[in-house]
């Protein structure tokens, strides 16, 4: 029976078995574990005496520490010690002796073992399947005679083969398309742990092609930090594998993995037990990248993920310390002349903060350095001001130009979500010609449709659309358009400078202008802030010089200061920078022709010019025949921020004087407050108008509807 037969028949044992004892979206709590039983059960099946005997003998020795010694006789990465196969207990009629066997049984496997059983609850499910009757007919099922999960032949009489065995890429390709199915079978769960092996092999082709003739014969270390159920893993290690192969190349890999749901988890561990990976599945283990890492002091080669999405991380943040005081080395660090650079996005979506992870493992003491590929949705592209985590990991990434490449995939490419998809691709050893550049590819044209829609995924990329983006990539030519008129290219591309994607988001302030009133009723309510204040001798001052002001408005409100601080100097007080808070507070009203209220004024220094230090809110003035250099009190209401990007000539004073000035002449802009931000857009790089209708068809159309209106209108008059 073909692999393919076989994952049939396993996937046929669910309707035959447990349709009336659960309902189908449950069929893998079952299905799945006694799959990977079944195999391990029949790779020991041989070795069973052997295993016993030793166990006996390390018991009767008082050998503690037994799990090596029984993996070795075993020849395996696990063992059974318990007195069953699953062929002794297909001869019990009594369900409740079969329960407790079956246990037993269980009970019996390697801790390795047992952490994959624990991680699937498949001991929940026994009582369910005691109580329907149903373990002994699945057990029987998995032990049909004309289905062969064992990697031995099974023989005739005359040594004949009648079944062949099964090899352990069988064996793991079977259990994969058992994965696939119910993943597809239940779309809702998919998107979250299974990743289109079509997309996977796109990502590997990213990572590993533009190295192909500098890898050398070694040991390479390939990881996922949201491995699911590890088909990223996988493929990624066979793609590498081949690469190496077909350049004369003799390597060795090991995948590492971490995954956060336990079912999830047990199924990736399973699978590579089953492909005979022992090694490998203790490698991949079970907890919070984010709040748990599993390999702080490892560092890789080549690292794949699909991170979540959208999803919230705020569990692990609370974990972490808070946003406040989070310092794992990973997420804070020194960049940019900050000692405390945060990384730390928005609790609501972390997958950027994988990205990040990745990048504290990259190798940074050999050749090829480390190359990494990661799937993201848009919000990463954009998603955040300038200073906020995602705007720093992208600032991080670019200004330490580690990134090469974002390739916008098809959208409906994925099995729970429609929505767009981007590949992001990164090296620390960027090739000489890619230095300095970023490519965008859009490649959301290249797929083929499906004949039949499984959950959202309603295409994919084929081995040709894979080729054709792979080559863009590898290229690195700047493909925006059509060649020629009607020609339909679905591979676009654009190779740009880093600085295309970095701003300063700068504040632009104006000034604050009050006039003060010095009325009988806002006298009253600076007595009664004064009186709040515990300072009555300031509303003292005011009442004595508002006489000789007069009731105002006065459009200068730096005079009625300057003549209440000359009152306050005669009795030996002040006028500090609270009380003069207090007074505008109070005697202000905005007055859009009154004179900005000054804040702070000073020499000025040699050699500035006044025209741009205005730009920044220092004005030279005449005062007192003196000339001084003023600061305004900058209006909150009418604060305002505005981008400016990296290559805007000129910078920000040529953007200000063309953009702002014309508009509000007495702006500036506050430098201290200017931050830097960086982020990506397809759409502005690769939007395509739509070219305006001729207006002689327009007109054609509104004469139309005219002549339609008038037709209803007589009909509606003839009928009435």
């Amino acid at each position: 029976m073909s692999g393919l037969n076989i994952s049939n028949f396993i996937w046929g044992i669910a309707d035959d078995v447990l349709r009336d004892v659960y309902v189908r979206g449950k069929y893998r709590d079952v299905i799945l574990p006694m799959t990977v039983i079944r195999r391990l059960d029949a790779i020991l099946e041989p070795k069973k005496e052997a295993v016993l005997a030793r166990k006996a003998f390390l018991d009767e020795n008082g050998v503690r520490d037994q799990d090596q010694p029984l993996k070795q006789v075993a020849g395996e990465a696990f063992y059974n010690i318990s007195p069953f196969t699953l062929r002794d207990l297909t001869a019990k009629t009594r369900q409740q002796q079969l329960k407790a066997d079956f246990t037993a049984y269980l009970d019996g496997f390697s801790p390795n073992v047992q952490d994959i059983l624990t991680k699937f609850k498949f001991r929940n499910q026994i009582d369910t399947l005691v109580e329907a009757d149903a373990l002994g007919p699945l057990i029987d099922k998995f032990l049909h005679p004309s289905v062969n999960l064992s990697p031995y032949p099974v023989k005739d009489e005359d040594g004949r083969v009648r079944v062949p065995g099964l090899d352990n890429h069988s064996m793991g390709t079977i259990f994969e398309e058992l994965i696939r199915r119910f993943n597809e079978d239940n779309n809702e769960e998919a998107g979250e742990h299974f990743t289109p092996r079509d997309v996977i092999e796109l990502m590997a082709n990213l990572i590993f092609l533009p190295v192909a003739e500098r890898i050398e014969s070694g040991t390479y270390l390939i990881y996922d930090a949201a491995c699911g159920t590890g088909g990223m893993l996988t493929v990624a290690e066979e793609a590498l594998t081949k690469l190496a192969a077909d350049h004369g190349k003799e390597i060795s890999t090991h995948l590492f993995g971490q995954e956060v749901n336990a079912e999830t988890y047990a199924i990736s561990k399973a699978d590579l037990l089953l492909k005979g990976e022992g090694a490998e599945a203790e490698r991949i283990q079970h907890g919070s990248t984010l709040s748990s890492d599993a390999f702080p002091s490892l560092e890789f080669d080549f690292m794949l993920s699909n991170p979540p999405y959208g999803k919230s991380w705020k569990t692990d943040l609370e974990r972490m310390g808070g946003k406040k005081d989070l310092k794992d080395p990973r997420f804070v660090i020194q960049h940019g002349g900050d000692a405390e650079f945060s990384l730390v996005t928005r609790s609501s979506d972390g997958q950027l903060m994988f990205l990040a992870n990745k990048l504290a493992k990259m190798k940074r003491s050999t050749p090829l350095g480390s190359r990494i590929a990661e799937v993201h949705n848009g919000s990463s592209l954009f998603t955040g001001d300038a200073g906020s985590g995602e705007s720093n990991i992208r600032r991080w990434v670019i200004e330490n130009d580690w990134l090469e490449a974002i390739v916008a995939l098809p959208e409906g490419i994925f099995y729970n979500t429609g929505i767009a998809t981007y590949v992001w691709v990164l090296s620390n050893r960027k090739a000489d010609e890619r230095r300095g550049l970023v490519q965008l590819i859009d490649a959301t044209a290249c797929s083929r449709p499906l004949r039949r829609n499984l959950g959202k995924k309603n295409c994919e990329m084929g081995p040709d659309d894979i080729r054709e983006v792979s080559d863009v990539f590898l290229s690195q030519a700047n493909l925006p358009e059509p060649a020629a008129a009607g020609e339909v290219r679905r591979v676009r591309t654009k190779v740009l400078p880093n600085a295309s994607f970095g701003y300063w988001k700068v504040v632009v302030e104006r000034p604050l202008r009050l006039a003060a009133r010095l009325d009988d009723a806002s006298l009253r309510s600076l007595r009664r802030a004064a009186v709040a204040a515990k300072d009555e001798a300031l509303a003292d001052l005011v009442d004595a010089v508002a006489p000789t002001l007069g009731a105002g408005p006065h459009l200068d409100i730096n005079a009625v200061l300057a003549t209440i601080r000359t009152a306050a100097a005669a009795k030996d007080e002040s006028l500090t920078a609270k009380r003069e808070k207090l007074l505008l507070a109070v005697l202000g009203r905005r007055d859009p022709k009154a004179a900005p209220v000054i804040r702070k004024q000073s020499k000025p220094k040699p050699g500035t010019e006044p025209e741009q230090e205005a730009l920044h809110g220092r004005y030279q003035q005449k005062l007192g025949g003196r000339t001084v250099v003023v600061e305004y009190e900058p209006d909150p209401e009418l604060r305002d921020t505005e981008q400016v990007p990296f290559l805007e000539e000129g910078g920000i004073e040529a953007f200000i004087r063309r953009e702002v000035l014309p508009h509000a002449e007495d702006a500036w802009v506050d430098e201290d407050r200017t931050e830097i931000g960086y982020e990506i857009s397809f759409t502005r790089h690769f939007h395509q108008p739509k070219p305006l209708r001729d207006l002689a068809a327009i007109e054609q159309d509104i004469l139309a509807l005219e002549r339609e209106a008038a037709d209803l209108l007589r009909q509606v008059v003839s009928a009435a």
